[in-house]
């Protein structure tokens, strides 16, 4: 093997300081789309920004981040699965206890939500509709409703949906904020999100049931 020469390594030290500094000055560059570390059946471990079929397991280790620097959409893999299949929405009030403790449980297990809060009569009479009745807390969790506050009960629930048992979100992760179950009416008399016509269409399929080994409750979605 040739050894090269002090020219060579001065020259190979140049470059090696451009590349870096590239890098660092550019970081827009890697974080135009989510990159993945994929872990074959095979054993080896590649990087891509797409996730092939073959691949046993993959991890986000960098990009798609948004312009407030959070990192909502740079969920793990894994976690982004379980969001996908079996969304959770919280619905709260102000001045409830038990609202409050049902926050608390979903964010010290990291698992992402949205929170629609009931304030006003149009809110109350949607969550009717919803539920059946006015009472609160309510979680969604897929198709599923878990009335009222019980932390084994909602760990049942969410262990069924395969959600981790701890948080695997990232320390930039901001949860969206509340918003109200009827939006206000819009001056120009279009007509809400709530109260928009639901579009019609063939059934979405639905995904298949979370391993039963891990549901010892037996709860089905």
């Amino acid at each position: 093997m040739k050894v090269p020469g002090p020219q060579a390594k001065s020259s190979l030290r140049v470059t090696a300081g451009l590349v870096c500094a590239i890098v660092w000055l550019s970081p827009n560059l890697l974080t135009a789309q989510a990159i993945y570390r994929l872990d074959g059946a095979d054993g080896r471990v590649t990087f891509s920004d797409k996730v092939p079929a073959s691949a046993i397991k993959a991890q986000v280790v960098g990009g798609e981040t948004n312009s407030a620097g959070t990192a909502g959409a740079a969920l793990p893999f894994e976690l982004r699965q379980v969001v996908s299949r079996y969304p959770v929405v919280l619905y709260t009030s102000a001045n409830c206890a038990p609202c409050a403790a049902g926050r608390a449980l979903l964010s010290r297990r990291g698992v992402p939500f949205n929170e629609k809060t009931v304030n006003t009569p149009n809110d109350t009479e949607a969550l009717k509709r919803i539920a059946g009745e006015a009472s609160l807390p309510l979680l969604t969790i897929g198709t599923q409703q878990v009335k009222g506050y019980s932390d084994i009960e909602w760990g049942q629930f969410l262990d069924a949906a395969a959600y981790p048992k701890t948080s695997l979100l990232p320390s930039t992760y901001r949860a969206p904020p509340a918003t109200p179950l009827v939006e206000v009416q819009k001056a120009t008399g279009e007509p809400s999100a709530a109260q928009a016509p639901t579009p019609t269409g063939p059934p979405i399929p639905r995904p298949p049931p979370p391993n039963p080994a891990a549901n010892p409750a037996g709860i089905t979605f």
